[in-house]
């Protein structure tokens, strides 16, 4: 009865103003929302003061806004009893009065998690040069990108290449949808007006059309009951589409009872089978409480504090933290986002550069660090504690790093000197002025569970 209820009043609110929305994309060229809604958050649990640091120190590490805007499910949190803090711009929940941030990571892991992340900045590129644009400014193969599939990338800078932010580009039958960070948001958008200008300069025939989704909602939706809960909201053709959708692909999809239409990409920031879902700014609350709604057993919302733990036990990398403008992708050891295609014709900025740190040490090659995943004992090494060799000489630093949860060992993730980056190799870590002893470990550090097509074996 709940699920009818919330369709019912999903219909008449969104389905009149979201089929024009639609036909706009939901966008407006390089505009953006705040919100003002007013509204004090119930009790939540009392959340742990080392995390709640963490976090402060996230936020004010970031581009904010003087007075952090809202996403359309700041209310929708209020309601759940999220607890708030300034994040990348956005008051975002951090955790909720059900659930402990250990509780929701474990409930993340064993059922299903819902992630609001429509702080995130969600665009359109499109035209005649967009694919050529997207080449120039990452490394990917964006040419050989299958339509409805998407990638993992990096803005790069044009000398050195390294990384002004991460991103995921997926391309759509007539446009690229990409994703970048909420705290990069200025930055980007200086970067991206800089570079499209430059592009047309020396492309003009090739014209680029680049708008900003205004106030889309975004959601994502994490663990392994995802699918089945997802199913439940969605057309039955849509539903249908979802069982064949391997993780990387996307797909429209309609909700069940309206005409509102999401992109629906497998895709996560946990390591656990997941989705991202974009939603119509007019049906963004709607669509979230109704997939609530019909999973009340299985689905509980969950906030930065989990994700973080979680994006860490799955290797992934916070831009600020663990990738900055210093860094390459090569030394981020994400040299796997880098074509066959772009290694043997570069065209990419800071292709020189990346280009020879692929290469061979006999060859010129190499870099001087390399990310790397650490287990250590005693206290959790954080951001910030360098890393050292029995001499007490300093070999690299933390940028991440918590109690796992999930393996009930203290995990972080740093830069080393490289040719001591890997696994196995035992090394020290200066927590609070001690020495803890670690040991370099290969990541994810809790194995990933996409939902990942078969692959064909060679006869």
């Amino acid at each position: 009865m709940a699920s009818k209820r919330v369709v019912a009043k999903l219909q008449p609110a969104v389905n009149a103003s979201v089929s024009r929305s639609l036909r706009l994309n939901g966008a407006q060229k390089l505009s953006y929302t705040t919100r003002s809604i007013v509204g004090p958050a119930p009790a939540a649990r009392k959340l742990e003061t080392r995390q709640l640091q963490q976090f402060a120190r996230y936020a004010s590490s970031e581009a904010a806004a003087e007075k952090p805007a809202r996403t359309g499910l700041y209310e929708l949190h209020s309601k759940y009893g999220a607890k708030f803090v300034p994040f990348g711009g956005y008051e975002m929940p951090v955790q909720y009065g059900d659930l402990s941030i250990i509780e929701s990571h474990n409930w993340t892991r064993e059922k299903a998690s819902l992630f609001d992340v429509g702080h995130m900045v969600q665009h359109h590129f499109s035209g005649p040069g967009a694919e050529a644009f997207l080449e120039t400014i990452t490394p990917s193969s964006i040419s050989t990108l299958p339509p409805n599939q998407s990638t993992l990338s990096t803005l790069l800078h044009p000398e050195t290449g390294g990384i002004v932010d991460d991103t995921v580009i997926a391309r759509l039958p007539d446009k690229f949808h990409v994703v970048t960070n909420a705290g990069c948001r200025e930055k980007d958008k200086a970067y991206l007006s800089e570079q499209l200008e430059s592009f047309k300069q020396q492309n003009p025939d090739k014209a680029v059309q680049w708008d900003i989704l205004d106030g889309q909602g975004l959601i994502a939706l994490q663990g392994p009951l995802s699918a089945d809960i997802l199913s439940r909201v969605l057309a039955d053709e849509s539903a249908l589409t979802l069982k064949a959708l391997y993780f990387g692909q996307c797909t429209p999809a309609t909700i069940k009872g309206t005409d509102v239409q999401v992109l629906v990409s497998r895709a996560g920031y946990t390591g656990e089978d997941g989705f991202e879902i974009s939603i119509p700014s007019a049906a963004t609350e709607a669509v979230t409480q109704f997939l609530l709604d019909n999973a009340k057993d299985e689905l509980r919302f969950a906030g930065l504090g989990a994700r973080d733990t979680l994006r860490l036990e799955a290797g992934m990398c916070l831009y600020g933290h663990d990738l900055d403008d210093t860094t390459t992708p090569v030394e981020a050891a994400l040299s796997w986002i880098i074509g066959k295609d772009r290694r043997a014709k570069g065209g990419f900025h800071g292709d020189s550069v990346i280009l020879q740190q692929l290469k061979k040490k006999s060859e010129g090659g190499g870099v001087s660090r390399r990310r790397i995943g650490l287990i250590v004992e005693g206290s959790p090494a954080r951001e910030g504690a360098e890393i050292v060799d029995e001499s007490g000489a300093k070999i690299g630093n933390i940028t991440s790093g918590c109690p796992s949860p999930t393996l009930k060992k203290n995990i972080s993730m740093g830069y080393i000197k490289d040719g001591l980056h890997k696994a196995g190799t035992e090394v020290q870590v200066v927590v609070r002025g001690r020495k803890r002893k670690a040991v370099v470990t290969k990541m994810p550090f809790v194995p990933s569970k996409y939902f990942k097509q078969p692959t064909t074996a060679k006869a």
